[in-house]
């Protein structure tokens, strides 16, 4: 079964950034493009009221579809562009089709004058249980091609290819975020840039104010140690160039900085099964709320 690149619509300028980074996405992967759009039933009380029955709520989502889909043909011809209705409980239905899908992406409203995202309840509860990757997108984000186009393809003046950033957790690599990052860079011809950052164990927290050379032991392991996992990994990706970086500090707050002048962010999710249901972990939360470039969250074990 094909799978194809999924977007999650509704109408909002974010949701229309998502579809339109979804698009260049599939044509990298040559993978049709799916367009749906969400609609919760409205209530019966709400049914009687002027202008808020089912069938104008139905009508405007069809416009939001046929409007988008129209666009994304004509900027990208040749495209296998597909939409659909779906109805429902939005966070649950998009799960659902994120199943079927190679990656489900989604618009996310960026805080003006903050720089950051707001995610809602349901990009949040998308994100926490998908088992799929889960790209977010913001309008104005850094969606447009990595080599300094913009998604209309009007050249910019741009210097370079920005990178596809990978966060690494190096005391539980998977393979399945490793592979989608390295293969993000390839599709896009940019380098990977792998951001691992660390703190000391917490018996030796004490003694570094007072002892760097601990401190410098500490980094050259953990610098070693991102190297040993990476380097299956240049050998199966040998025309990704990886730059490495293994930093002392918060880790999300170095994948914020870094995205800034990357194409993508990668993050892992890892799956917990535990009586308080699904969660994002820290750093993916810091990401999701701040990063100027789209995130994609890859579920792992």
């Amino acid at each position: 079964m094909t799978r194809p690149v999924t977007v999650g619509l509704d109408g909002s300028p974010e949701s229309r950034a998502a579809a339109e980074w979804a698009a260049g996405e599939a044509r990298r992967l040559g993978l049709p493009l799916k367009l749906v759009q969400v609609w919760e039933p409205v209530p019966d009380p709400m049914v009687q009221a002027p202008m808020l029955g089912t069938e104008v709520h139905q009508h405007w989502t069809e416009r939001i579809l046929r409007e988008v889909a129209e666009g994304v043909r004509e900027r990208h011809p040749g495209l296998d562009v597909s939409t659909g209705q779906l109805s429902g409980r939005p966070a649950d239905v998009l799960v659902s089709a994120a199943e079927d899908a190679e990656l489900l992406a989604l618009g996310s409203r960026g805080l003006s004058g903050i720089g950051g995202f707001v995610i809602g309840s349901v990009g949040l509860s998308v994100v926490a249980h998908a088992g799929r990757p889960v790209v977010l997108v913001r309008a104005g984000a850094q969606a447009a091609d990595p080599h300094g186009t913009d998604p209309t393809a009007v050249p910019s003046t741009a210097k370079g290819a920005r990178p596809v950033v990978l966060g690494l957790d190096t005391d539980g690599p998977d393979d399945r975020l490793i592979e989608f990052a390295f293969a993000a860079a390839a599709r896009r011809g940019t380098p990977l840039r792998v951001v691992h950052g660390w703190n000391p164990p917490p018996y030796y927290a004490y003694g570094l104010a007072v002892d760097p050379a601990l401190q410098t032991d500490l980094a050259r392991g953990a610098s070693a140690r991102l190297t040993e996992i990476l380097n299956p990994w240049r050998t199966k990706f040998p025309e990704v160039r990886v730059i490495e970086e293994s930093r002392y500090g918060n880790p999300g707050t170095h994948l914020v900085d870094a995205s800034g002048e990357a194409c993508l962010l990668v993050v892992g999710r890892r799956v917990r099964r535990s009586p308080l249901g699904a969660r994002i972990g820290s750093v993916a939360h810091a990401v999701l709320h701040h990063s100027t470039a789209p995130v994609a969250v890859v579920p792992h074990d």
